[in-house]
């Protein structure tokens, strides 16, 4: 089963970057197909496989920073190549 997923990461302290910036470069290393903008981080793939890779980078993110929220929607298709029809 394909899904696509969409996550925001919002650490709730000053010095907040570093651990976003880390959050996205281990979901890039991941293989996975992954497309960033400045408000969110989407991910694409097989479903096993993107929530056995989000299991692991969403708990080294919280143990990244003091106090946090994170975001996530999934939808049960791969949305990647979507263009609106207007």
């Amino acid at each position: 089963m394909e899904i696509s997923v969409e996550l925001t990461l919002t650490p709730l302290q000053d010095d907040f970057e570093p651990a976003i910036i880390n959050f996205i470069k281990k979901l890039r290393a991941s293989k996975l197909k992954v497309i960033e903008n400045p408000l969110s981080t989407q991910v694409y793939g097989e479903y096993d496989k993107v929530m056995e890779v989000l299991q692991e980078e969403i708990k080294e993110a919280f143990e990244f920073i003091d106090k946090g929220l994170l975001y996530m929607k999934i939808v049960k298709s791969d949305r990647y190549d979507y263009e609106p029809p207007f």
